[in-house]
């Protein structure tokens, strides 16, 4: 979401191609192998800079290139959602974007209020079985509705999803309810989104930014009692001495559920600090520290 064209409805803060590539190639380079991006950030100009980029500087099937599919393309009744008629003309719309003939991971983007899930697996089915998706994953969702997903997947004898993309950090937490544990039972890999909360656990909780001025969405996510976890990271990183980001990425990483955190990244820096928290080890009373202010959520980032 970080990489688009702005001018073609994207994000304020997002990346041009100009400044994008440089990210991505040092993210290859440092030996990232997965990319995640979706049809409708910065309307399908995102894909575009991701596809591009991976055809001059990596090699395609080394890279497990993930989009996703549910937001709104276009007007009319297909331009978004999840009806066999919407899967079936957006996966072909990323593939053309992306320039590829398939995607590693297709996901939706959120649950699909209006289709009935049977079709919507039957249809994602289809497109695995086409060759145009290797694997397909969900996103934020209520864990009736995924589990509905993939019990729908078993009886019909569709492809299941192999991956669950939650929204998921020190200060959104609400996931360790049922959606981890389910996801751990049944052998799901967990990506989530959001895992440095929209930048909010690397700064001081007053401090802003030119997306969290911005972003409208990230603006219904957290609140003001959330500081002191914030200030717990802070303490947590100057004991270390390293940068708040890579404490609060390896916390999600330490978690038994989560296989690879989303990183947005729109400076070399956290890039660095994303790879440089693979390494950190945080103690058992580091970790206990960081979790013990938390309080419960309104449950958010569904729609």
């Amino acid at each position: 979401m970080s990489f688009g064209d702005p001018s073609r409805g994207g994000h304020p803060w997002a990346l041009g191609e100009e400044a994008s590539r440089p990210l991505i190639k040092a993210a290859l380079e440092a030996g990232i192998t997965f990319l995640d991006t979706a049809n409708v950030y910065s309307v399908g100009s995102s894909e575009e800079i991701v596809g591009r980029a991976v055809r001059d500087f990596a090699k395609r099937d080394e890279i497990v290139l993930a989009t996703k599919v549910h937001g709104r393309m276009r007007q009319g009744p297909n331009g978004a959602g999840l009806s066999r008629a919407a899967i079936l003309s957006e996966i072909d719309n990323s593939l053309r974007r992306l320039g590829t003939d398939y995607v590693d991971l297709y996901q939706i983007h959120r649950w699909d209020y209006e289709v009935p899930i049977e079709e919507t697996m039957e249809a994602l089915h289809d497109v695995v079985k086409a060759g145009k998706a290797r694997y397909i994953g969900a996103s934020s969702m209520w864990s009736w509705q995924f589990a509905k997903a993939q019990y729908t997947a078993d009886l019909g004898g569709w492809t299941r999803f192999v991956s669950m993309q939650d929204h998921y950090n020190l200060i959104y937490r609400e996931e360790e309810r049922e959606m981890l544990p389910f996801c751990l039972d049944q052998g799901v890999g967990v990506i989530p989104w959001s895992p440095l909360a929209r930048g909010k656990v690397t700064r001081d909780w007053d401090a802003t930014s030119n997306r969290s001025e911005t972003d409208e969405f990230g603006k219904t996510l957290y609140r003001d009692e959330d500081r002191i976890v914030v200030e717990r990271v802070a303490e947590v990183a100057a004991e270390l001495g390293v940068p708040r980001a890579q404490v609060a990425l390896a916390w999600v990483m330490a978690q038994p559920a989560v296989t690879s955190p989303i990183v947005g990244v729109t400076k070399e820096s956290h890039l660095t600090d994303a790879v440089a928290a693979i390494d950190l080890q945080l103690s058992d009373e580091q970790t206990a520290r960081l979790e013990e202010p938390y309080r419960p959520h309104t449950v958010a980032g569904f729609k």
